[in-house]
């Protein structure tokens, strides 16, 4: 097992959501005692994500199928999550994710699109089989500055 990993969904690499993500992974890594997450940014996998047989994607969905605990994170497109990160989950296999305990969070630029985006992303986890957190942690844009503060006060009200 992996232990924690973040998955990313932004198409762009070192994103605002990404830092959220990141600082959702470590604050729950330092409540569980766990080591620092494994962070997976899907914008970097390219071209790749749509390649059969990409070495870099391949290596991606091993470690999310290896992982404890999941951090699945995505700024809101068009009302849902993002392309990319669909395209990398539904290389999963069917319930590749039962068992796991999985965290979806969401930025959006209002509060109502990043809850209903956060709802479809709850959806899309449950179907690949993960114990989804409750509650996930939808972020409206303007509060992005304070991540590392939203982060740990939404991981130390998390009920373990």
């Amino acid at each position: 097992m992996t232990g924690i990993v973040v998955v990313s969904g932004n198409p762009r690499t070192g994103s605002r959501t990404s830092t959220l993500a990141v600082a959702v992974g470590e604050a729950i890594a330092e409540q569980l005692g766990s080591p620092q997450p494994h962070v997976i940014e899907v914008g970097s996998l390219g071209a790749g994500l749509l390649t059969p047989g990409d070495e870099a994607t391949k290596a991606a969905v091993a470690v999310i199928s290896e992982a404890n605990l999941l951090v699945v994170a995505t700024p809101t497109y068009k009302g849902g999550y993002t392309g990319v990160l669909k395209v990398l989950l539904d290389q999963l296999p069917a319930q590749a994710l039962s068992g796991k305990l999985a965290v979806p969070v969401v930025t959006a630029g209002v509060a109502p699109q990043a809850t209903a985006a956060e709802t479809l992303l709850r959806q899309l986890l449950v179907e690949l089989g993960a114990i989804v957190v409750r509650p996930g942690l939808p972020v409206v844009e303007s509060d992005l500055p304070e991540s590392t503060a939203i982060a740990q006060k939404y991981a130390a009200a998390l009920d373990w």
